[in-house]
């Protein structure tokens, strides 16, 4: 296991944060904390960086503004951003931070602002999915 997987774990677990999942060779961890709204957070070591991903919703079959709403969201979060999977199919939360000086508040802000935005967002992200 890296250093800087290792790191990452030791930081969740100060954090209280449960992993549900690991793979090592992969350097990647899968937190959930439902309470937060956090459900296969996936946390993945790609030296240099750090990468937080979660699925929030399939992109619905009408997209009547979701885009344009998806970027207006995208301005007030405090870490990371909505965006589309490689597909295209899957609107995900993502944010990345560097690992070589990675802190534990750092990692803590970045998944504090995704509970957040599910927080504030969830309603309207729910009804964009039921389209």
């Amino acid at each position: 296991m890296s250093g800087n997987l290792q790191k990452v774990k030791d930081y969740l677990h100060e954090l209280e944060f449960s992993i549900s999942s690991e793979d090592v060779a992969e350097e990647l961890v899968i937190i959930d904390d439902e309470e937060k709204g956090i459900k296969d957070l996936i946390i993945d070591c790609e030296d240099p960086v750090l990468v937080l991903e979660q699925v929030i919703m399939d992109v619905p079959q009408k997209t009547d503004g979701l885009f344009k709403r998806l970027l207006q969201m995208n301005r007030t979060l405090v870490h990371g951003a909505f965006v589309l999977n490689e597909e295209g199919k899957k609107v995900i939360f993502r944010d990345t931070l560097q690992l070589e000086n990675l802190d534990k508040n750092e990692l803590e802000g970045s998944i504090n602002a995704l509970s957040i935005a599910l927080a504030e967002y969830a309603g309207e992200l729910i009804e964009f999915s039921k389209s």
